[in-house]
């Protein structure tokens, strides 16, 4: 053991002493597919200087759910009320589910948000118009949101991976959990609907991360 494994060590054993308990575990936050826009699609779809509205927050701060909601169509298919999530990004990212690359007719891989370099793209249609993205069609790579302090409290860093484990009639684990720390991110752990369903996971579930 290296002298950073075992300051770790060290740290996470008087956060369990402190708690009285051995098992950290991380709330579950599920997503189902959405599209984040930049202002210059948000203006092609909704016109000219068009503000989204905030019709809930969640559980990133600074991050929320809009009123507004948008056609995905590929060669095959579409995907009707597909719901904007805001505040607006500098890239257009539009996050689906696996089984939806058979509606759309368009094959997409799991990416981490905002690595959509080589990714395909996708129409999408608004009440004032139609935008056809270059890129930006994902689906959502597992992760877990956390804060430098949550990640020296789990002994993780930024972009590692790692093996997540849930209880129940249906647990087991994910391999494959990016970990992505910043200084304003709320401790959660991002699973899509597909994923979570297959393990019998919601909102109120918690997961805790194999060592």
């Amino acid at each position: 053991m290296d002298k950073y494994e075992a300051v770790i060590k060290l740290l996470m054993d008087a956060v369990k002493s402190e708690s009285g308990s051995d098992e950290l575990t991380i709330p579950v936050g599920v997503s189902n597919r959405h599209v984040h826009l930049s202002q210059e699609d948000l203006d092609t779809l909704f016109g000219k200087g068009y503000e989204l509205t905030n019709m809930k927050e969640l559980s990133q701060p600074g991050q929320y759910a809009c009123k507004e909601m948008v056609t995905v169509c590929g060669p095959k298919g579409a995907i009707e009320k597909v719901r904007i999530l805001g505040p607006v990004r500098k890239q257009t990212q539009v996050e689906i589910l696996a089984a939806d690359c058979f509606k759309l007719g368009r094959n997409t891989t799991p990416e981490m948000s905002g690595e959509l370099a080589g990714t395909p793209g996708i129409t999408l249609v608004g009440p004032k118009g139609t935008v056809e993205t270059k890129e930006g069609l994902i689906i959502a790579q597992r992760h877990i949101h956390m804060s430098p302090a949550d990640a020296l409290k789990f002994g993780v860093h930024d972009g590692e991976t790692v093996k997540i484990e849930t209880e129940g009639i249906r647990g087991g684990i994910f391999n494959n959990v990016a970990i992505r720390v910043t200084e304003t991110s709320a401790l959660e752990c991002h699973l899509d609907t597909e994923e979570a369903n297959a393990m019998g996971l919601s909102g109120s579930s918690k997961i805790t991360i194999v060592k």
